[in-house]
Parts: C-alpha cells; sequence; structure tokens
C-alpha cells in the first residue's frame, strides 16, 4: 500500500472532539447510530486496515516505563527540569542507546547538552572508546551535564563540551566524523541544523531529533505557531531528502530518526 500524503488526516470529518470520551468520537450529534455513519476521509480506507496502533495514555506510559532510568539519571532530570533544560523522555533517551549501539557509535555530536540526560544516555551506548561533543549556548546547562557525567562514572576524555550556538560551533567540527548527531535545539533552527548534521554524519550514519511531535501539536493542523511549524517542515525536508531514510517514532514528545545514504547505495 503507497503512503498516505504527508499531514493526512484520517479522523472521521464530521468528529468535532475526541477528548475524555474514553476513545469513542464526540461528533454534532450525539447518537450511537451517529458514530457508526461517520465515514473516514478520502485515501484513509485502506490505512485503518491495518493492526491497531497504540492510543491509550495507559500503553505510552508503559512504553515509558519499560526501561527505566537510574538514579543519576533521575536526578539529572530533575536539575534539568529546575533550570527549564526539558530533558528527553526515557522511553525515547533508551531508543538513543539503543541506536548508539546498533551503531557501533565511537563519535556522537550533540546540538543540545541540557543537564546530561540525553548524553548519558548516548554515553552509555557508545563504544568503551566513544566521545560524545555536546554543543550548548548555556554554560550553567554544561556544567551540570559534567555533573551527572561524573557522577555516573563517566570519564572525562570521553565527552567534550563546548559553550556556544550550534550554528556557530558545528561548521568547525569534522565533516563526515559522527555516527549519530542528536538534535534537541532551537525548535526554529531545526531546519539549519539538519543541514549541518548531514555535513557531520558520515555515510550510513543516523540523525536523530527530539519533539518531533512538540506535544501533540504537530498532528493538528489548527496548529501554526512558529516552533510547530519550522518542525513540520522539517518532516517534510526528511521525508522528501533522497539521501534519507527516514523514521517516526512516538515515544515521548516524538523521536525523528533519518539515517545518511552510505556510499554503495
Amino acid at each position: 500500500m503507497s503512503a498516505l500524503p504527508f499531514g493526512t488526516d484520517c479522523r472521521p470529518s464530521d468528529v468535532v472532539n475526541e477528548r475524555n470520551t474514553g476513545g469513542v468520537p464526540r461528533s454534532a450529534s450525539s447518537s450511537s447510530s451517529h458514530y457508526a455513519e461517520a465515514k473516514p476521509r478520502p485515501g484513509c480506507a485502506e490505512a485503518q486496515k491495518e493492526e491497531p496502533v497504540i492510543t491509550s495514555a495507559e500503553s505510552l506510559a508503559y512504553v515509558e516505563a519499560y526501561v527505566p532510568e537510574d538514579s543519576v539519571l533521575a536526578a539529572a532530570r530533575q536539575r534539568g527540569t529546575e533550570v527549564g533544560a526539558v530533558p528527553i523522555g526515557t522511553a525515547s533517551g533508551a531508543a538513543l542507546q539503543f541506536l548508539a549501539s546498533l551503531l557501533g557509535a565511537k563519535q556522537v555530536a550533540e546540538f543540545g547538552t541540557g543537564a546530561g540526560v540525553s548524553g548519558l544516555w548516548l554515553l552509555r551506548g557508545l563504544s568503551p572508546d566513544g566521545v560524545l561533543t555536546s554543543i550548548d549556548r548555556e554554560a550553567e546547562h554544561q556544567r551540570l551535564a559534567r555533573e551527572t557525567f561524573t557522577e555516573a562514572g563517566i570519564a572525562p576524555q570521553r565527552f567534550r563540551l563546548i559553550t556556544g550556538s550550534a550554528l556557530d560551533v558545528a561548521p568547525r567540527l569534522n565533516s563526515d566524523g559522527y555516527d549519530l548527531v542528536f538534535i534537541d535545539g532551537d525548535k526554529t533552527e531545526y531546519s539549519e541544523y539538519l543541514f549541518e548534521a548531514k555535513r557531520l554524519a558520515r555515510p550510513g550514519g543516523v540523525i536523530a531529533f527530539d519533539n518531533a511531535l512538540w506535544h501533540d501539536r504537530v498532528a493538528d493542523p489548527s496548529q501554526r505557531d512558529p516552533d510547530t511549524s519550522a518542525i513540520r517542515n522539517l518532516l517534510r525536508q526528511v521525508a522528501d531528502d533522497d539521501e534519507l531514510l527516514p523514521l517516526l517514532l512516538p515515544t515521548g514528545d516524538g523521536l525523528l530518526l533519518a539515517q545518511l545514504a552510505s556510499d554503495a547505495d
């Protein structure tokens, strides 16, 4: 089956609101017969024949808790929240660790250090001699990240923290030098980050963006604020880029992955 156009809304066209109804659509008419008559939008019928997808808050919470955080990550999460550096979700962090391990990553670049939550997940997936290079505008964030890595027993030579704007620092990093580039920075700059990340990633390497669903706003066409619009634009760019193999995961606030084509492709 061919993919639906980007941004297709497959909810019944007469649905007004599904919230707080136990998953049953609430339409202009409240009768059960009206629910039965509701039709999916054109092009969605085949898509809805596929196996059910996760919809309940309980299932999503189960996914988030499946790989638990230890006390070091929990403390780092608390510190990040206190200074306004909202950390990556637990399941997305576990996905980054898994991905770094799968790639056998030795070099990882990170745009947006925060308090070191995502950095520690990444470091734990890197090869034993792997190095994390992390960029953040805020020196205080990097102080907290250093504290996190030290508490976790990470040797100082395994991480390099650079204070500054990612768009200023990234051009000075080695091209094709990174197995994985993780981005959790200013959402309005995501498209520019993609340009830099493609240069930094080695052939076959992976680029990852956090907040790809942006608090459930990306999937809602009525939301048009600058951050949401920028993330939608990024998603279109990645989907349309012949050099990238994309995957959008519904973990945490959404994790967008894109593998850069290898030299053999």
